[in-house]
């Protein structure tokens, strides 16, 4: 199947990326995240946003680290037990749950919605004791992968996204990345039109892979607790999500809370289309999903909401994540990811800040 799906942009090993071109690629992408931004806000007559994830609450959590030893087989817990999570913790958290457009729509409009979310590691000073570390980011969005599988596709999902003219936009790119484009849109369609539930009630994912340690590589997932308390979203409200966060957050006695989970790559055991691929294979293409079934989540910690905590407008506006790193060990991109990390945290800046 790898034969026909390189038609599309997936890449079987790394002969064939150019990566000497990915730095002029980059750079013309930022220009037309930036064009975007502007863009959106022109066409809503609004200040700039953010890049993307322009709508959303922010309020304050907790992050808790759990002894990831505990009831595991002592190899394993060796695996996990790296960067924040090698030793038992509860550390502040600020959270953002939002919506992927560029633009400001009612929450009832197809979309993807992202959980993000920063640590402060300066409780007591002894997660990173060799390092000038103060934060870890986590940014997630209720999607397994990230439909833009590399550089090249987000290149020309970008042309056609900043065209004056959509159709002459995608006529005019070459038919490689015509057929990366389509290939993009029909994965952001499947994504975008999920049933809609309150943010407090879904799953998030971090789509792209991040390294854990010297060695391994991981996936992240914040997955709801089964009693998160929500009501029913209000069709006639264009803000039931965020109202119904606010609505959680100020009223309900039990804070919504997410188990935290890590997925290794697992080269032997994962396969695409039945066959088993190299490591690079698995983060290179960011479109391609991790099965579960292959590859487990391991719980490592919680996160939970804290009452009455949602941010004033300045505070929520002015709060950024940041994923690229270096940040810390655990967060630290794979090295050949974080030119995806690179391009994605351009897309979720506020207007004059580096970060989600």
């Amino acid at each position: 199947m790898l034969f026909l799906t390189r038609l599309f942009g997936v890449t079987g090993s790394d002969s064939e990326r150019d990566l000497a071109a990915e730095k002029a690629i980059i750079e013309e992408i930022v220009e037309r995240v930036l064009l975007l931004q502007a863009n959106s806000a022109a066409q809503q007559r609004r200040p700039l946003g953010r890049g993307t994830h322009v709508k959303g609450t922010t309020a304050r959590a907790k992050f808790e680290v759990f002894d990831v030893d505990a009831g595991r087989d002592a190899v394993l817990g060796a695996r996990l037990a790296k960067g924040i999570f090698a030793k038992p913790g509860v550390y502040p958290a600020i959270v953002r749950f939002g919506n992927a457009d560029p633009k400001i729509n009612s929450d009832f409009k197809a979309d993807v919605r992202s959980l993000s979310f920063s640590v402060d590691l300066t409780r007591d000073g002894t997660v990173a004791p060799d390092t000038s570390i103060t934060r870890q980011d986590f940014s997630l969005q209720n999607a397994t992968t990230l439909p833009i599988n590399d550089a090249p596709a987000f290149l020309a999902i970008m042309k056609l996204l900043t065209a004056s003219n959509p159709a002459a936009g995608l006529w005019s790119l070459p038919s490689k990345d015509k057929l990366r484009v389509l290939r993009t849109l029909a994965l952001v369609q499947v994504q975008a039109h999920q049933k809609i539930k309150p943010y407090q009630q879904l799953r998030y994912w971090s789509n792209v892979p991040f390294r854990h340690g010297p060695n391994d590589v991981v996936k992240q997932s914040a997955t709801p607790l089964s009693d998160n308390p929500a009501r029913p979203l209000e069709r006639s409200n264009p803000n039931a999500l965020q109202d119904e966060l606010t609505r959680h957050l100020k009223e309900d006695g039990k804070m919504s809370g997410f188990d935290f989970g890590l997925q290794f790559l697992d080269a032997d055991r994962m396969t695409y289309w039945g066959q088993r691929r190299d490591a690079s294979f698995w983060t290179e293409n960011a479109s391609l999903e991790w099965k579960e079934t292959e590859a487990p989540f391991h719980t490592v910690g919680r996160l939970t909401l804290l009452a009455s905590s949602q941010l004033a407008k300045d505070a929520a506006e002015s709060a950024y994540f940041d994923v690229t790193g270096p940040l810390f060990m655990c967060q630290l991109p794979w090295p050949k990811v974080k030119r995806r990390q690179l391009l994605r945290r351009k897309l979720l800046l506020p207007p004059t800040m580096v970060g989600t």
